[in-house]
């Protein structure tokens, strides 16, 4: 019987509870400078890598197992486009390689998923746009040097996709890593109440980090005004029609199935009830001032949505609400939540739910979490329990257009994924032994500059196993 790499395993290989925060500054100074005895700094530069390795693939399909089987050969088809969202939805492979690496042994609340195409723009509950991480699927306790090679790989990937020279996609990691050692030591020496409140609003944002001169890229503000126009109006306007007195979604299968359109399902009356349960349990996760805003929504409808690239097959559904009248909607997801890919590695989560481990870890390492943010269960069709995470559609919900980065505009994306990492692993972990782990030279940068463009080909010799699969008929794949 082959190894489960989904569940947590009895004794996971990465230790992170030994850890103890040293209860003043300079021994969590010398706690950091320490564990370079674990894990030196030029190890990260090393990784070495392995050609035609079909067990990657497999680790794809044992995900694929617990998914919505008829949408799996869509996730293949999102993910075989380029080399980068073949990236996007190999999380496990890369936790897998991951775990076979030196670890510093210092632990946070880990993005688990963090490339650069889980940070964005959205709308904070004071309405301002603001720039932060907006993926939380896979976060869980593990090792915080994970999540940055992750980043650094992303923006290595993004750069060859971009066509960008050798020359500016190293100048782009370096800038990265960079800014992520540098904040956090500016983290490590602020008042920590001070540094639990940083966050990057987009205006002051945009001004801070772009490059300057003839050579900006118009990507980040194009983000910026496009998340302006992203809110429920223009979600309810897109995916919703108005009939008999109600608003309901539109069909456009199999990325939006109105439930009542929904085939695998017997009974459509049953499902609805199933959903009204998993809302009801919902609401009792929220904070009585949240719970107000909610309780002055009426339902209209829902459909089943299929959202990303990694994510596709999970399941996940969309509900349409309204509060004054159908000129006030208001749009929820709920996704399916399982677990945390660090979980088989790192161990089990202390939360009772999945939902609200993705719930209770966005809420540690985001700066301004939404407002309508909670957790849920219920009993599904086939009598499993599924947890769920609960959350607004759009909310001034702004993605970046990765595909069109030049050398300065991947530069700016860059360092402002590092500044939104930095700033979530300050918060929920030990910044003064990390800061001092990777120390006030450029050692550390370029060992993860180099183990971006290793892991970079690593990914390269993936996704061509990946396509051959494909291209055989041993993978499914949406025409």
């Amino acid at each position: 019987m082959s190894e489960d790499h989904l569940t947590p395993s009895a004794n996971p290989p990465i230790d992170v509870t030994s850890w103890q925060q040293a209860v003043n500054p300079r021994d969590r100074s010398r706690a950091g400078i320490e564990a370079r005895s674990k894990a030196p700094l030029e190890s990260h530069a090393i990784w070495q890598v392995r050609e035609g390795r079909r067990e990657a693939i497999s680790l794809l399909e044992e995900q694929s197992a617990i998914r919505v089987p008829e949408l799996i050969p869509l996730r293949y088809k999102r993910m075989s486009v380029s080399p980068f969202t073949f990236y996007r939805g190999t999380v496990l492979i890369m936790t897998n390689d991951l775990a076979s690496t030196p670890v510093t042994g210092i632990p946070v609340q880990c993005v688990g998923d963090a490339h650069i195409g889980n940070f964005g723009i959205f709308r904070s509950p004071s309405a301002r746009l603001v720039f932060d991480i907006n993926d939380f699927d896979e976060t869980a306790i593990g090792p915080w040097e994970w999540d940055l090679k992750r980043l650094a790989v992303s923006v290595e990937i993004c750069g060859r996709a971009n066509k960008l020279k050798t020359k500016d996609r190293r100048a782009a990691v370096l800038q990265c890593v960079r800014t992520y050692r540098e904040r956090m030591k500016w983290f490590s020496e602020m008042d920590y109440l001070d540094a639990w409140y940083e966050h990057l609003d987009v205006e002051e944002t945009l001004d801070r980090f772009e490059t300057s001169g003839s050579k900006r890229s118009p990507v980040l503000r194009e983000a910026a005004m496009k998340a302006l126009l992203k809110d429920n109006d223009a979600a309810a306007a897109k995916l919703c029609r108005y009939e008999g007195g109600k608003l309901r979604f539109k069909s456009n299968p199999p990325e939006l199935v109105p439930i009542n359109e929904l085939t695998d399902y017997a009974d459509p009356e049953a499902l609805q009830a199933r959903l009204d349960t998993l809302l009801e349990s919902y609401r009792h996760s929220l904070y009585d001032d949240r719970r107000m805003v909610f309780d002055h929504l009426r339902y209209q409808d829902s459909a089943r949505k299929v959202v990303g690239v990694g994510s596709v097959g999970q399941r996940a559904w969309t509900s349409v609400w309204i509060a004054r009248d159908i000129d006030d909607p208001m749009m929820l997801q709920m996704k399916e939540a399982t677990y945390s890919v660090l979980e088989h590695y790192c161990g089990a989560s202390q939360y009772a739910t999945h939902g609200e481990r993705v719930v209770q870890g966005q809420k540690l390492i985001q700066s301004t979490a939404d407002v309508l943010l909670g957790w849920s269960s219920f009993m599904a069709e086939d009598g499993r329990k599924r947890d769920y995470y609960v959350r607004q559609l759009w909310n001034g919900k702004g993605s970046i257009d990765i595909d069109n980065l030049n050398a300065s505009g991947l530069s700016d994306l860059s360092r402002m994924c590092a500044w939104s990492l930095a700033h979530a692993h300050a918060r929920t972990g030990d910044s003064i032994a990390i800061a001092n782990y990777m120390g006030g030279t450029d050692e550390f940068d370029q060992a993860i500059a180099s183990f971006a463009v290793s892991y970079a080909e690593q990914n390269d010799e993936d996704y061509a196993v990946f396509k051959k699969l494909i291209k055989s008929g041993d993978l499914p794949c949406a025409k």
